[in-house]
């Protein structure tokens, strides 16, 4: 039988220690970023990665660990991690431009774009924003802002809770509660959390009030990826249907059981799905002899 120890030791391999560190200052503040460079040159554009909320970049592990074919990019958002927490409050267009930055600084151009929770609402903002950059979108188990279907009560108000942060005790009692998903997870993913500070998860609420994509889905010409998990407590499977609706070239995938970290407790299963997707395009864009080697 394995062990809880076990368990975490698993749970925690999830493909940070192959990271590369960076402390760049973008717009006049120093950000934690992070690249997983490809192991091999497949000519595949690099994928920028946005967390959610108070989610530091420890937890985009499984996709440095599962994606090894085209260098993935992240970054703590300001206050969160071990990036500087800003001074003022921002809107997620001026977000959107410290990612630009970041991308800067590794020098790359085209990226594909994806999302998670919050950080979906990012991605739409980026997509839209930058959309000469971008050519493929994926949103997981997120909303269009302000205008989304809100999920359960219960989860919603253990969501504020700052214990969830700073208690693994209290992740263990609550992860099925707030998640959605196996609390056979609850351990590993505890043991990588970093507290946001209290004025950098402020900011990151108050950025999206009154915000919404819908006003703008129209105009996001690329094709779009929407996963989302069927037992999601925190954003209902309903609200990845709304955004496939204004969006011109979205698709679902639904994973069945899933709840709103799918992307951890189910990465062997959900990141096969995101690279099937990137390559339709990134294949699409190689010479023929060189898909065919």
């Amino acid at each position: 039988m394995m062990k809880d120890d076990d368990l975490m030791d698993i749970e925690t391999d999830n493909g940070f220690d192959r990271a590369e560190i960076s402390h760049p200052r973008i717009l006049g503040r120093s950000l934690r970023t992070a690249i997983w460079r490809a192991t091999r040159d497949h000519g595949k554009r690099p994928l920028l990665f946005f967390n959610g909320i108070g989610a530091n970049m420890e937890l985009a592990g499984p996709l440095g660990k599962f994606i090894q074919d085209r260098d993935v990019i992240t970054f703590d958002i300001p206050g969160v991690g071990e990036s500087e927490t800003p001074t003022f409050p921002y809107r997620p267009w001026q977000m959107a431009r410290v990612a630009r930055g970041v991308l800067d600084f590794y020098g790359v151009d085209e990226v594909d774009v994806m999302g998670v929770s919050w950080g979906g609402g990012l991605a739409q903002q980026f997509a839209f924003q930058y959309r000469n950059r971008v050519k493929r979108v994926v949103l997981a188990a997120t909303s269009t802002g302000v205008t989304m279907v809100p999920g359960r009560v219960m989860s919603l108000s253990k969501m504020r809770d700052p214990r969830r942060y700073t208690d693994p005790q209290y992740m263990e009692d609550n992860f099925q509660e707030l998640y959605g998903d196996s609390p056979a997870h609850a351990k590993g993913h505890a043991a990588i959390l970093k507290p946001p500070s209290p004025k950098g998860y402020l900011f990151q609420l108050l950025s999206m009030m009154g915000w919404s994509s819908i006003p703008f889905l129209g105009f996001v010409k690329q094709p779009v990826l929407i996963l989302a998990g069927d037992n999601d407590k925190i954003v209902p499977l309903i609200n990845a249907r709304i955004i496939d609706h204004f969006l011109p070239n979205g698709r679902i995938e639904v994973i069945e059981g899933g709840g709103h970290l799918f992307l951890v407790s189910r990465a062997d299963e959900v990141v096969p799905m995101i690279t099937d997707f990137l390559d339709e395009v990134a294949f699409e864009a190689m010479p023929a002899a060189a898909a065919a080697a």
